[in-house]
């Protein structure tokens, strides 16, 4: 007798968040030029993505790749049904993406002080009271927030994160309005027993507020443990097309989980995404032609 896989133990329909035009790019030291992130956005689309993180707006002197985030965001299509956001650390890049017209921001902050003070410059107490009022503000702006813990499974410099923190930066991010959360683990030091553990920690306090995983492979785990998370009952991930993607604050990072990896297992476990995988996969070889290299997914070296 074959073994079969329990489908019922897995919600029947996630949504992924596309991460790979902003997490992905900027990890890239040759520059990408703007016509080409379009046209990425534009296949990304295609494919029947619905949800893409398009750029930051952060110090482009730290970060040359989001250099042009307002050209970008003024370029893209309007119309497509589709969700674009921008990741934002400080106000200033709040206030950038506002005048944008871009309609939905991430907001993040680490749960831990060292990557905090690597990341942003600020300490960990800093980072979250401002976090708090970023949220704020660009609620009372009208634009959806989502807000997002960095290193919720750990850090390189600190190890494990405690999981009462964590939980209270997400419960002040929820009273100040955030529309959704999100968990990174930042450094891919996450396992499925951790993920379980602070699911259940932090899962009775977002009540309504939908919770997300964004998940990275620097350990070889990403993809179990977004099961982990599927048996909890999450239904949104942020994945990035082809596996790109790293932290450019941590040391021996590697990509997030690969969109189209992340398709080809729901597709296995019978969940539902509504989007293609070849298409995916067609952006992510075009991409890897233009820089000339071979990123960390799987699945789109394949003729899909």
């Amino acid at each position: 007798m074959s073994a079969s896989v329990d489908q019922n133990r897995f919600p029947p329909r996630v949504t992924l968040l596309e991460v790979g035009p902003r997490d992905g790019f900027q990890f890239e030291q040759a520059v990408i030029p703007t016509e080409l992130k379009l046209e990425m956005v534009q296949g990304l689309i295609a494919a029947g993505l619905k949800n893409i993180q398009v750029t930051s707006f952060v110090n482009p002197r730290k970060v040359p790749q989001m250099a042009d985030a307002e050209e970008l965001v003024r370029r893209l299509p309007k119309g497509a049904g589709v969700c674009f956001s921008g990741l934002v650390l400080n106000r200033i890049g709040l206030e950038r993406a506002i005048r944008s017209g871009l309609g939905a921001v991430e907001i993040s902050v680490s749960a831990s002080d060292s990557h905090s003070r690597r990341n942003t410059g600020m300490p960990l107490a800093v980072a979250v009271a401002q976090g708090q009022e970023l949220v704020r503000m660009a609620a009372r702006e009208g634009l959806q927030v989502r807000a997002s813990v960095q290193c919720a499974f750990g850090c390189v410099q600190e190890g494990l994160v405690p999981e009462e923190r964590v939980h209270d930066i997400l419960a002040a991010f929820k009273a100040a309005g955030a529309h959704s959360l999100a968990l990174a683990d930042t450094t891919g030091m996450a396992t499925p027993t951790t993920v379980k553990r602070l699911l259940r920690w932090v899962l009775p306090t977002t009540g309504g507020v939908p919770l997300a995983l964004h998940l990275h492979d620097t350990r070889g785990l990403g993809l179990v443990n977004l099961m982990a998370g599927l048996e909890c009952g999450l239904t949104q991930f942020d994945t990035a097309f082809a596996g790109l993607g790293g932290c450019p604050f941590v040391e021996g990072a590697a990509g997030n989980i690969a969109t189209e990896d992340t398709l080809y297992l729901l597709a296995a476990l019978g969940v539902a995404t509504g989007v293609d995988g070849a298409a995916v996969a067609r952006c992510s070889r075009r991409l890897a032609t233009f820089l000339g290299k071979t990123f960390a997914g799987k699945l789109y070296r394949l003729a899909l």
